[in-house]
């Protein structure tokens, strides 16, 4: 069953994960709201991270899932970018993708059914 989560980049400037070829790097609502949907939805980006992982083979497959329905709109509220994303995947995966994409920089402002 689908969820949809509120966030807010509070100053997207700062919006920048720790390894930069899994990072945030847009500057715009909707380029955000893009890069976040390919990170829970796209083969490619899923790939590059477990590139990344010291023993690739022995990652939990749990992890590696992705929501090819996903959806991320994206606005602009004054100088704080607002992310809403529709998916099926376990809220801990989207933190885990969250915290790629943009470190600590992020807020989960709501939770619910869809």
């Amino acid at each position: 069953m689908p969820t949809r989560y509120h966030i807010t980049l509070p100053d997207p400037e700062l919006a920048r994960g720790p390894e930069p070829s899994l990072s945030f790097t847009a500057s715009g609502a909707d380029a955000f709201a893009a890069e976040l949907r390919a990170a829970l939805a796209d083969p490619s980006w899923i790939a590059r991270w477990r590139a990344l992982q010291d023993d690739p083979e022995e990652i939990d497959p749990a992890v590696l899932v992705l929501d090819p329905a996903a959806s991320v709109g994206g606005a602009q509220r004054s100088l704080k970018i607002d992310l809403t994303v529709v998916t099926a995947l376990p809220g801990s995966l989207l933190r885990h993708r969250m915290g790629l994409l943009a470190g600590n920089n992020w807020q989960l402002r709501d939770v619910t059914a869809v």
